[in-house]
């Protein structure tokens, strides 16, 4: 069985989400003083590869203690979409459908490609990582429930196209970009009232999500295997930075 890592490589210089605070990785023992190394590490819970509880965006939901690991860890399929995305493509439940078997229950993992754009990767460029990522919108969140995904997981910043976040807002500069790009006003694509729709329609049914894939993801395209994500289970806690691992036989 070959194991193939889908996590970034965390660092100092990983980003947390659009706007929120970078980690701070500091010691507190050195070898000089107390002959033990010790460090603090202080983060926002969406830096680097991590997953999604319900109670990130549902008043009520889920924390990640109580995700079994049965739901965490199980077969799945990875799918290349990276052949059809561009900045602010939006995914279409057929992108996947028209390249892999997808079955009820499954993890699904998709490439957009974007990994590459990751911080510390190849072709790294950390704005159009955040503000201009592929992203679904509520046709493909209603087919994401309607398959009963135990998770998803994707090599972007989050499930939604950036213009059906807050970034429309934080970011003006990306929206302007954005409408002179489509020829009109961005709520005639995604209307004010879905934004976050990739969050909150899959996360109320129990569907949530791994942002932010990268390491060796597209070695594992194309492949159905086994899956796993491996979160802290913090109870309380709304987002995790994981592990994710495909497990695929030789």
């Amino acid at each position: 069985m070959q194991l193939i890592d889908l996590t970034h490589t965390f660092t100092i210089h990983t980003p947390g989400w659009v706007g929120y605070p970078s980690p701070k990785l500091s010691y507190f023992q050195r070898f000089a003083t107390q002959g033990i190394v010790s460090q603090m590490l202080e983060l926002p819970l969406h830096s680097g590869t991590h997953f999604d509880a319900e109670m990130h965006i549902i008043s009520g939901g889920k924390d990640l203690a109580s995700v079994p690991i049965t739901q965490l860890c199980r077969e799945g399929v990875i799918v290349d979409i990276s052949d059809e995305c561009e900045d602010f493509s939006i995914i279409k439940p057929k992108m996947i459908t028209d390249r892999a078997e997808v079955k009820k229950g499954d993890i699904l993992i998709y490439n957009t490609g974007y990994h590459h754009y990751f911080n510390g990767c190849d072709q790294e460029d950390e704005e159009r990582y955040y503000l201009r990522h592929p992203g679904g919108d509520r046709e493909f969140a209603e087919w994401l429930v309607e398959m009963e995904f135990a998770w998803t997981g994707f090599d972007c910043g989050s499930g939604d196209n950036p213009m059906n976040t807050s970034i429309r807002y934080k970011r003006p500069d990306a929206l302007k970009q954005y409408e002179k790009l489509i020829g009109k006003d961005v709520n005639e694509v995604f209307p004010e009232e879905d934004l976050f729709v990739m969050h909150k329609v899959p996360f109320k049914q129990g569907i949530t999500h791994v942002e932010n894939l990268g390491g060796d993801l597209e070695q594992a395209c194309g492949k159905r295997c086994l899956i796993g994500a491996f979160p802290i289970p913090l109870e309380g806690g709304e987002a995790s930075p994981c592990r994710v691992v495909a497990f695929v036989e030789d």
